[in-house]
């Protein structure tokens, strides 16, 4: 009995408003295996951050890393954060959606959005940005 060998990986997706890039690493980090952008896949700068441009995206990745032999990915999803929007951008989901959908097996999903402890000032002054 040959059972397969499993080879996991680390997807970290970044999700702003403006863009959406997943980038796929061996489980320390320190070694690309495939890597990809909403930018990529759309002609146009205003499609960059949507979910159609994610998903391809993430299945161009996905394509490339079982190229490369991985079974399954553990998914890390970061927001811009520090003093920007906490909030992932529209193309977070369906990236991990495309991701599941291309076969990759999916071991936890974690937010590593970066949250200020008491770092530099917000801008806009002292009485917030006059519009």
């Amino acid at each position: 009995m040959a059972s397969k060998k499993e080879k996991w990986a680390v997807a970290h997706i970044y999700a702003s408003k403006n863009n959406t890039m997943i980038h796929i690493t061996d489980i320390s980090g320190a070694e690309t295996i495939a890597r990809a952008s909403g930018g990529q896949m759309v002609k146009a700068d205003r499609l960059k951050p949507s979910p159609h441009a994610s998903m391809q995206a993430a299945n161009k990745a996905a394509a490339e890393a079982k190229e490369k032999g991985i079974t399954g990915i553990h998914i890390m999803v970061r927001a811009p954060g520090g003093i920007k929007s906490r909030n992932p951008g529209p193309g977070a989901q369906p990236a991990i959606r495309a991701l599941s959908r291309a076969g990759l097996e999916i071991g936890r999903i974690e937010d590593v959005t970066p949250i200020p402890h008491d770092g530099t000032r917000r801008p806009g002054g002292k009485r917030g940005r006059r519009v």
